[in-house]
């Protein structure tokens, strides 16, 4: 039969693979219950809140802000609820990191042409340098 706890906050990180640290900071934002503590104040965690720390730790790592994966934690432990908010709250979200790409694409070509304009030589001229001074564009091919 497998370990099924209780464990201290080390095991509990290391089985949902999150840090003791952020394990405290997701207990002081409510996203995980206060849990049991030993007679000398030492927490102890059980499957339960190890799975609620691995559903914390896929949702950041899609990016998910804290907001979000609170409403989602919420969603995800009511088990009347209706997809429309989970799909609302991801399609959001969706739209977020389409627009941040888009972003992220015109600072790479804007960079990329200044690169190319920059002969990376020992001369003073640099119109990457030039461009953050002036906001411009400091070269034209």
């Amino acid at each position: 039969m497998a370990d099924a706890g209780p464990w201290n906050i080390g095991e509990a990180a290391r089985r949902s693979g999150v840090s003791a640290k952020m394990v405290r900071h997701y207990e002081s934002l409510g996203l995980l219950p206060a849990v049991h503590r030993t007679d000398s104040g030492y927490r102890q965690y059980g499957e339960r809140e190890v799975h609620t720390l691995r559903f914390i730790r896929r949702a950041r790592d899609l990016g998910f802000s804290m907001a979000e994966i609170a409403e989602l934690v919420k969603l995800w432990q009511n088990r009347r609820r209706s997809s429309h908010e989970v799909h609302r709250i991801a399609s959001k979200h969706v739209e977020e990191l389409t627009r941040k790409l888009e972003e992220m694409e015109t600072m790479r070509r804007t960079l990329q042409h200044l690169v190319d304009c920059c002969h990376g030589d020992e001369r003073p001229d640099c119109p990457i340098l030039d461009e953050l001074e002036s906001g411009g564009h400091a070269c034209r091919h």
